[in-house]
């Protein structure tokens, strides 16, 4: 499938310089990979989306490093096996040499059997949880759950808990979901939208060892695509600073989401924790943020009101479903969005749907978003303005029903797990840390996290 992956990285580059004033061309380096065809086996091409994904956030560094007066590295180089373990790193974090954090969905996250079909739902966070047993008027067991969802049909189930403030989604074919309003306002917007705010200046940024060395990114992401954006850019050499609200946070091993940044608490909805967003806005060269579209418009963050305040930005943003369609404002996360979109049909057989090996449309739109963070710095410097992107996981899993599939033969072979190989040290306020190493090298050399990572919440909201 070597062939395809090429393919696949072209079109993905593509997609992030579509519409460029400058356009740049594909770069004539590639990437080496070291190809393991028998990792992330599904009946979609998802190990080679991974590749394309991860190979793009890279190109994307090197011709920003070039771009930047560095020298362009000489080869950059990929594993295959690395790229199937880097995909699935929350699984894999280590404290003391135990397992950090559960790998597991809550218990009340899974697919349901309803009257007509499945539902999915997630669960995760306790207020969410509790939305979830609230709108169907069920106890918190996962019995006394199945019993009231398994009376209602999948698209009843999906309306009641999403208007009480839960998170869930009817199992939809991919006829299905074409069909569907939200799947429509989907397939209407590129892979990446990209739109510039005249205004501002360009801005001069000069080479660093590491292509994104100097950069200053506010980050206000969770969960996954967003931090894995994120974690990536403070590997290529960025200065990350995290930012979290103080009533919203994020459950107990987040090792894998802080690495490569900073993480502090702030609260916006006071005076003086908006004063101290919009100061590190005046000295940020990127916004990174994962809130849902409008979420955020009440604390000056609209791509107009950041043009107008903090001309000169790169501003990328990730949602679930997008800003368009009646979905638009809705909650989502990658397993809710693989259960919309066809793509747990695809994946399951028979008796029930499945899921992809990976959480890929979490990890590949972050790969793919930090590529987007490096393409909207470059054409800032080139045409100044005030560069905006948007990324969506939904119009990520459109692209990936699109590519060609592996030949039907069979059950799937025994998904393979290769990760030792790829664990690295880090010292914590807890003890010793082994992670997963941030994918790929530059002229031989491989990418690392700062040696040690500090605390959820414990660094001061200070550049």
């Amino acid at each position: 499938m070597t062939d395809l992956r090429r393919a696949m990285t072209r079109e993905l580059w593509d997609a992030v310089h579509s519409g460029s004033v400058v356009p740049s061309a594909f770069p004539a380096i590639g990437v080496r990979v070291v190809d393991r065809p028998e990792l992330l086996p599904s009946r979609l091409p998802v190990r080679e989306a991974a590749l394309a994904t991860v190979s793009t956030a890279l190109l994307a560094a090197a011709s920003f490093s070039e771009e930047r007066g560095g020298s362009a590295p000489l080869t950059v180089t990929l594993d295959a096996g690395h790229v199937a373990a880097a995909v699935r790193s929350e699984r894999y974090v280590r404290l003391g040499g135990a397992p950090a954090v559960s790998a597991t969905f809550a218990p009340l996250s899974r697919f349901w059997p309803t009257a007509d079909g499945w539902l999915r739902t997630h669960a995760n966070y306790p207020w969410h949880r509790d939305a979830l047993v609230r709108a169907l008027g069920a106890g918190d067991e996962p019995e006394s759950v199945a019993r009231a969802i398994r009376e209602l049909s999948g698209e009843q189930a999906e309306a009641s808990i999403v208007g009480a403030g839960g998170i869930a989604a009817a199992v939809r074919s991919e006829r299905e979901w074409h069909e569907h309003p939200q799947g429509r306002a989907v397939a209407g917007r590129r892979l990446v939208e990209r739109t510039s705010i005249p205004g501002a200046q360009p801005r001069t940024r000069t080479a660093g060892d590491r292509p994104a060395d100097g950069l200053r990114v506010l980050d206000l992401t969770r969960v996954i695509a967003g931090p894995v954006c994120t974690r990536y850019l403070g590997a290529l050499g960025a200065d990350v600073l995290r930012l979290d609200p103080p009533h919203r946070p994020e459950p107990d091993g987040t090792w894998d989401t802080v690495l490569g940044k900073r993480s502090a608490v702030l609260d916006a909805r006071t005076r003086e924790g908006l004063g101290q967003l919009h100061a590190l806005l005046d000295e940020a060269d990127a916004l990174v943020h994962g809130y849902r579209p409008g979420a955020l418009d009440a604390f000056g963050l609209t791509p107009d009101d950041l043009a107008e305040r903090h001309p000169g930005l790169a501003v990328v943003a990730l949602s679930a479903w997008g800003p368009t369609g009646p979905w638009g404002a809705r909650r989502g996360f990658d397993s809710i969005v693989q259960a919309a979109s066809g793509i747990a049909v695809v994946e399951g057989d028979e008796d029930r749907p499945g899921a992809m090996p990976c959480q890929l449309l979490d990890h590949g739109t972050g790969y793919l978003a930090a590529a987007a963070v490096l393409e909207a710095l470059t054409a800032q410097s080139r045409e100044g303005g005030t560069q905006v992107r948007e990324l969506a996981l939904a119009r990520t899993a459109q692209w990936l029903l699109g590519q060609p599939r592996p030949e039907p033969s069979g059950p799937l072979p025994a998904d393979v797990e290769q990760v030792d190989a790829w664990l690295r040290p880090v010292e914590s306020p807890d003890g010793r840390l082994d992670v997963i190493a941030p994918v790929g090298a530059f002229d031989g050399r491989p990418l690392a996290w700062p040696h040690r990572v500090g605390a959820y919440g414990a660094a001061k909201p200070v550049w």
